[in-house]
């Protein structure tokens, strides 16, 4: 019909515009300019009356048939009445009452909806309720053609079930009496109640498999899936259903993963990359272009193959976008509108400018030359020139697309935009040419849509937004239906089509009906005729429709209850109207005979229990979770240690030391990670959007760390602030100095404590120890002055920092046989510094601890020792200060159990050890010796040697 229009009068006028009467007699309410707005959603005046004229001004055929509406707008009727003028047009209508058709008395004119006579006609509660569309639409037709014949098909009798007797009352408009109760065994209506989405999806693949089982004619054809979200269900019915492989009927799968699913009516940018990319370029076009939204464009499918990167490509430019900084913005002019342009820091301009210095000024890390406002990045390997390349190619080609979505353009410039920024940004391969060639049409038919006003209207980004958000959402298609797989569709394409089994998914409370708020300016929303579009009616009249479509089970699942908290949650308004239909028709007993209340986890013994979920048998057929119940209604168990014992040792005639140093700072963490291979390294953090504004410990850490490198690497302190400045981690302005001037205040006395030891330039020494057993320790130690083995720490002096100094002048004693001092220095543990100093030792001495800390580290591969850092320095401590063992203990537990960083939720011991490990892990007592646990015995063997020779000050 929209084509008859155009092919007519493709610039009608909406005829009653002008008129005061549409818009209530008010002054003004219509907006300048509106009488040249038109489009083609306008009164086809001009065309109907050319179609009467002439019958061959429209090449169609004699007799028209027309099958499927509840509702008519004024034109299509219009243009079915000049059309009727000539020829038969037939309209095929379903309709759920016979009697309320007679019932329904024609009118001359159409009145308004407050004025319906009509309204009060319907007898049954579910055709008063949600009929109306159905309804207004007979008293539309007999307005507009008064001559029109009507024919009722009649179907057979329904069945003598509950669903049967639900639909022998609509169709007679009787209301309900409740003169029996439903049989036992009827479950032609169920409506399950479940929490949230997922376990909605879950109960449906039973109830569906259930009724396959128990109906061998049956077949996945015969059932159809309405939901009217489809965009949120469906991965969910994808992970739930077709996953199985066929060829292998006896695999241990769901049996629902043996059933193939049909998804229809997605939307056009879920099953359209490209249509995707489109929506997104809309979206970015006056966002703030964070990190995380240009790194999801650019790992789409159609742009990463348009620059060649593939997911170790992505995974790195992650990584270099986080280390350069980049948080929002194109540049310090695009931040304009907030304000922020006197801050280019943090944007893609000065990231690309990093990365791209760091390519073409690589140098050492200690180096700090910089050109202009941008510090070269670090450590750009060799391999990342060309995925920088590539980002700042991305980066540059987005900005130009983006600044052609500025602004009003026409409609004709708008789809010129896009489709060149299609061009500039996407490629597919042959076989996905399709969705090239879908997105360029989709573009232009909205523009042909538009009339010669998409060459004329000046448009702004949110009305293109809306324009394109109506062509690429979710609508009804022409997908192949009962091909013999499970048909999952919205509720529009096949509510009224007859399916033995119609499943209702996600009818929940404030999603269905839409909400369906007319907009401000919708003047014909003030006061609407009878027939007038109705978000919330139509979507009540396909439930209804949905109703009388099923001919022997109809099945509702919807959201009772918070899948979070387990509250109950009420039914969406129209399913609770057909729940006290129910109660209405079959007694009081029918709602409860109806609703079946599903527990929150699958893995619930009540699914697995026969009769106790509304089936004859068990209600769920997931073996996999059949076992889980099994195994939670079994006896209960403590966890499985992680090791059950000492492992086979490990023969290694050389260990490295900074492998030593490492294992004795954290001995159960390199367990994990140099004997099981388990890394508990969580990798990096998705980009921040924000900016940097409130550091957090971490991060005024890393600056600071970062300073006193510089600072010892001999920078000056202007330049070392200038170097901090570029790098894009400080606070804006005086946040940033505010910062700087704190960080540089615990920095400074660090330097200056370590200038009088800082003798010469820093020496490295390659170390080799041979020890008894035929053992090397081998390794390279930097940070020598003179013969002092000296290092600063920006981190407050704490075992793990003394224990490494510890290790390293103990085997670069035993090496070198020269006397040697370790000198520790850091902040300390509340306020000034401290320095720990140790040293000179006997060479003997220092292969003899060496040894032994060699053979803890031998031991500790095998099984995890039991020996936490703090705890065990602080055992020693006590120990070593004339406490006896069970006061030292004490000690120990209060470290290991409080405190913000209690070392039993260290992720290393909750591996091991599990969640809040007790003191058990410290009071297992021990073997012979003068320590009553082996906790005990194991923080002396570590840190006696080291609290003997180390003395430790305050500055």
């Amino acid at each position: 019909m929209r084509e008859v229009l155009r092919e007519q009068d493709p610039d009608v006028a909406l005829t009653d515009w002008d008129n005061p009467g549409l818009i209530g007699g008010e002054e003004g309410a219509r907006p300048p300019g509106a009488r040249a707005a038109r489009g083609p959603g306008e009164r086809p005046g001009a065309a109907c009356a050319a179609l009467r004229g002439d019958p061959a001004a429209a090449d169609l055929p004699p007799r028209l048939s027309l099958f499927g509406p509840t509702r008519l707008p004024a034109e299509h009727l219009a243009v079915l009445g000049a059309l009727a003028e000539h020829r038969e047009v037939h309209l095929w209508l379903p309709h759920p009452s016979p009697a309320l058709w007679a019932g329904v008395e024609p009118l001359r004119r159409v009145p308004q909806r407050r004025a319906d006579p009509t309204a009060s006609l319907p007898r049954h509660p579910l055709l008063s309720s949600l009929g109306r569309d159905v309804r207004e639409l007979q008293v539309r037709l007999a307005a507009a053609a008064p001559s029109l014949v009507d024919h009722h098909h009649p179907l057979p009798d329904p069945p003598a079930t509950l669903l049967g007797r639900l639909q022998h009352d609509l169709r007679q408009d009787r209301p309900p009496t409740g003169e029996s109760p439903p049989r036992p065994d009827d479950r032609s209506v169920q409506v399950h109640s479940c929490h949230g989405p997922d376990r909605q999806v879950e109960v449906l693949r039973e109830v569906v498999l259930g009724l396959l089982e128990a109906d061998a004619t049956l077949e996945p054809r015969d059932v159809l899936v309405m939901c009217p979200d489809i965009e949120t269900f469906a991965p969910l019915i994808s992970a739930s259903f077709g996953l199985g492989d066929r060829e292998a009927p006896g695999a241990e799968t769901h049996p629902g993963q043996q059933l193939q699913v049909r998804l229809a009516d997605r939307a056009l940018r879920q099953v359209n990359p490209l249509l995707d990319t489109v929506a997104q370029l809309l979206e970015l076009a006056d966002a703030r272009l964070s990190a995380s939204q240009l790194l999801d464009l650019l790992g789409s499918t159609p742009v990463r193959r348009r620059f060649r990167l593939d997911d170790t490509d992505l995974d790195r430019l992650r990584e270099l976008v986080v280390r350069s900084g980049v948080r929002w913005g194109l540049d310090a002019p695009h931040r304009a509108p907030f304000h922020l342009d006197g801050f280019p820091q943090n944007t893609w301009s000065a990231g690309l400018d990093r990365l791209l210095l760091g390519v073409a000024m690589a140098g050492g890390s200690g180096e700090q030359e910089w050109l202009g406002t941008a510090l070269p990045m670090e450590e750009v390997d060799s391999g990342d020139v060309e995925r920088i390349g590539r980002l700042a190619e991305f980066v540059d080609r987005l900005s130009t697309v983006l600044s052609r979505l500025a602004g009003e353009h026409t409609l004709d410039e708008w789809v010129a935009a896009l489709v060149s920024g299609l061009d500039a940004l996407t490629d597919t391969t042959a076989t996905d040419a399709w969705q090239a060639a879908q997105a360029r049409g989709e573009l232009a038919d909205a523009a042909r849509a538009a009339g010669p006003h998409a060459a004329a209207v000046p448009l702004g980004l949110a009305d293109v937004r809306g324009l394109l958000g109506e062509q690429l959402r979710g609508r009804p298609t022409r997908a192949n239906f009962r091909t013999g797989t499970l048909t999952v569709a919205t509720l529009v394409p096949m509510r009224s089509v007859p399916h033995r089994v119609v499943c209702l998914l996600g009818l929940d409370d404030g999603v269905f009906p839409r909400a369906g708020v007319p907009d401000g300016d919708d003047v014909l929303a003030r006061d609407p005729l009878v027939g007038e579009r109705d978000p919330r009616s139509e979507d009540r009249q396909l439930l209804l429709d949905a109703i009388c479509a099923a001919t022997e089970h109809l099945v509702v699942v919807h959201s009772g209850a918070d899948e979070r908290t387990g509250a109950r949650r009420p039914p969406a308004v129209p399913l609770g109207e057909l729940l006290d239909a129910i109660e209405a028709t079959a007694g009081a007993g029918a709602r409860e005979h109806v609703v079946v209340r599903h527990p929150l986890q699958p893995f619930d013994a009540r699914n697995f229990t026969a009769a106790a979920l509304a089936a004859p048998g068990p209600f769920s057929f997931d073996r996999a979770e059949l076992a889980g119940a099994r195994a939670a209604a079994g006896p209960k168990s403590s966890a499985r240690p992680f090791v059950t014992g000492p492992l086979p040792p490990v023969e290694r005639p050389v260990v490295t030391l900074d492998e030593l140093v490492t294992f004795l700072e954290h001995p159960v963490k390199e367990f994990l990670r140099q004997r099981v291979g388990l890394s508990l390294f969580a990798g990096e953090d998705d980009p921040s959007d924000a900016l940097p504004v409130d550091l957090d410990g971490l991060a005024t850490w890393a600056i600071g760390n970062r300073l006193l490198h510089d600072r010892l690497a001999g920078h000056d302190l202007d330049h070392c602030r200038q170097a901090e400045w570029r790098r894009g981690e400080l606070p804006p302005g005086a946040l940033g100095d505010a910062v700087l001037t704190r960080v540089l205040d615990d920095v400074e006395p660090l330097v200056a404590a370590a200038a009088p030891l800082r003798v010469g330039e820093a020496q490295d020494r390659d170390v080799d120890v041979s020890l008894p057993g035929g053992i090397r320790v081998v390794g390279t130690l930097g940070g020598l002055h003179g013969t002092v083995l000296l290092r600063v720490e920006f981190s407050r002096l704490a075992p793990k920092q003394r224990i490494r100094a510890w290790v390293r002048l103990l085997a670069l004693t035993a090496s070198t046989a020269e006397p040697w001092t370790a000198v520790t220095i850091g902040r300390g543990t509340r306020f000034g510094l401290s320095r720990a100093s140790a040293g000179p030792l006997d060479p003997a001495q220092a292969t003899d601890v060496l040894a032994e800390l060699v053979e803890l580290h031998r031991a500790g591969l095998r099984e995890p020792l039991p020996l936490p850092t703090v705890a065990g320095h602080t055992y020693a401590t006590v120990r070593r200060g004339g406490a006896d063992a069970a006061a030292a203990l004490e000690e120990a537990l209060r470290k290991w159990t409080s405190g913000a960083g209690a070392e039993q939720a260290d992720d290393a011991h909750v591996r091991v050890w599990g969640r809040a490990p007790g003191p058990g892990v410290l009071t297992a007592p021990g073997g012979p010796g003068s320590e009553p646990t082996r906790f005990g015995a194991l923080a002396m063997r570590l840190w006696a040697p080291l609290l003997t020779a180390e003395d430790v000050v305050r500055l």
